[in-house]
């Protein structure tokens, strides 16, 4: 994306505080290396290094303020203005710097599904003829009308306080007029987006997932939470899945904090799925907008993408646009790269790629796909190194109970061991192949496939490397499917 280079500010204004001096700040960076003169540098503590330890060269490289925890030593630096929640006033400042942002911004939360909920809204959006984009795990995507362009390539989540608020001034000055971002547990949690300003929110579901963290399942929920405790205005309105058990918790916080609630799902009173039936170019929904039926065609598989739609269309709606328009609008839908996405190229059964990493995530994909398997339902699986290791026999469980075949293959080991990750996950489903080679485990899968097989590839998704004793090897599941299924026409 292009560089946003606003006009310098005076620290008291983008602090909104007094402050002893009140030079002209020419940028904000938590990155000492991008510090240049006439720059706030924001030092952030962090698990692996403090901030702080980089004062010094900020300084030497022109840094006209410092801002920092309450607790830093006031000799530091020469002008150091302390914050309580350093992280928070670095996202404030981000935004008060680069100013502009699209008029409407929309957020999604959630263990699974917030990268197809951001995509869905912003083909639904350009579909109404808005010029609009979404922001996360796929970068930063722009759609205006049928032309697509990707602005950035996949990275975080959700990015950097500073880097989030140069990408939204750019999107407003290219003429984008509605986003939907990604909000992870993580980028909550560390206020990167405390800087957006919120029309609506959004929840999907919540099960065992960053654990390595967070550490326990409360302080992962606390982190969804504040997405509307905290982050989304009051008078706004919180979209809820009403199918997941979360349900009752996000929805008692979102009323406590002055949010309309917005229930949509199989249990939801606002936007109703109260019919589902697969058909050879997807599904047909049958959805009850407050007692008004709509017949909708969804050009997707699977019953965890017509949740993912709902909550998408629940956004739209919140965000302003009216409901017939925006459900016309889901018929034009295409998945999001690396959820659920099909691979063609087979003339016997049918082969899809999807990020299902986790035990829901894994299971929500297996019972989705059961439904289009007249033969037998294939899977490629593992399970990532230094992360949350109780997921791993979950996974192998999940994936022994419903698949008819289980290969368990290394997803990205890191600095672990491969052979003793898929130890752990074989030891809830020893019946399991073990085809430790992601390569080779595709091809064996798409090998053994027959007429009506259908193989998932779970994992990995839309990543383009495989992360082993940390190197990254370039590697992509859909390729790897593709070559696979042309080696075996």
């Amino acid at each position: 994306m292009s560089a946003t280079r606003p006009a310098p500010i005076k620290l008291s204004e983008l602090l909104r505080r007094d402050v002893a001096a009140d030079p002209m700040i020419t940028g904000v960076t938590a990155d000492s290396r991008k510090v240049a003169p006439g720059a706030l540098f924001v030092a952030l503590p962090g698990s692996a290094a403090d901030g702080r330890a980089f004062i010094p060269q900020a300084l030497s490289q022109g840094a006209a303020a410092v801002l920092a925890p309450a607790d830093t030593d006031a000799r530091l630096a020469p002008l150091l203005i302390t914050s309580g929640d350093v992280r928070r006033a670095y996202a404030i400042a981000a935004r008060g710097f680069y100013g502009a942002q699209p008029a409407t911004c929309v957020a999604v939360t959630g263990t699974n599904g917030k990268t197809s909920v951001a995509a869905f809204c912003r083909q639904i959006w350009a579909a109404l003829g808005l010029h609009a984009a979404s922001m996360g795990t796929l970068g930063v995507l722009a759609q205006n009308g049928n032309v697509n362009q990707e602005l950035t390539g996949p990275g975080l989540t959700s990015p950097d306080a500073a880097d989030a608020a140069r990408m939204l001034a750019d999107l407003a000055e290219s003429g984008v007029t509605h986003l939907a971002l990604e909000a992870s547990s993580h980028g909550i949690d560390q206020r990167r987006l405390d800087g957006v300003t919120l029309q609506a929110a959004a929840f999907t579901n919540l099960s065992q997932d960053h654990l390595d963290y967070h550490g326990d399942m409360g302080a992962y929920r606390a982190a969804k939470l504040r997405l509307f405790e905290t982050l989304l205005p009051r008078g706004r309105t919180a979209v809820l899945n009403a199918d997941s058990d979360a349900y009752s918790s996000f929805a008692a916080a979102s009323i406590m904090s002055g949010l309309g609630v917005m229930a949509v799902g199989e249990r939801g009173r606002d936007l109703s799925l109260i019919g589902r039936r697969a058909v050879p170019e997807g599904q047909r929904l049958t959805i009850d907008v407050r007692g008004s039926l709509h017949e909708v065609l969804l050009p997707l598989a699977g019953a965890f993408q017509a949740s993912n739609a709902l909550v998408a269309a629940g956004l739209c709606i919140a965000a302003g646009e009216t409901p017939e328009r925006v459900l016309a609008g889901l018929e034009t839908i295409t998945g999001a790269r690396g959820r659920l996405q099909r691979i063609p190229g087979s003339g016997r059964g049918e082969v899809y790629v999807d990020y299902a990493h986790t035990p829901d995530g894994l299971e929500t994909v297996l019972k989705a796909l059961r439904p289009h398997a007249t033969g037998r339902l294939i899977v490629v699986f593992g399970a990532g190194g230094d992360r949350d290791r109780a997921k791993r026999p979950m996974m192998g469980e999940i994936a022994g109970r419903l698949a008819d075949v289980a290969i368990v293959t290394d997803d990205n080991p890191r600095s672990e061991d491969p052979a003793a990750i898929r130890k752990a996950v074989r030891a809830a489903c020893p019946a399991a192949r073990e085809i430790g080679d992601r390569r080779a485990a595709i091809r064996e899968a798409i090998e053994m496939m027959g007429d009506g097989d259908v193989v998932i590839i779970a994992g990995k998704g839309h990543e383009q490397g495989q992360i082993v004793g940390g190197i990254t090897h370039p590697f992509d599941d859909a390729t790897e499917a593709a070559e696979a299924l042309r080696l075996h026409a």
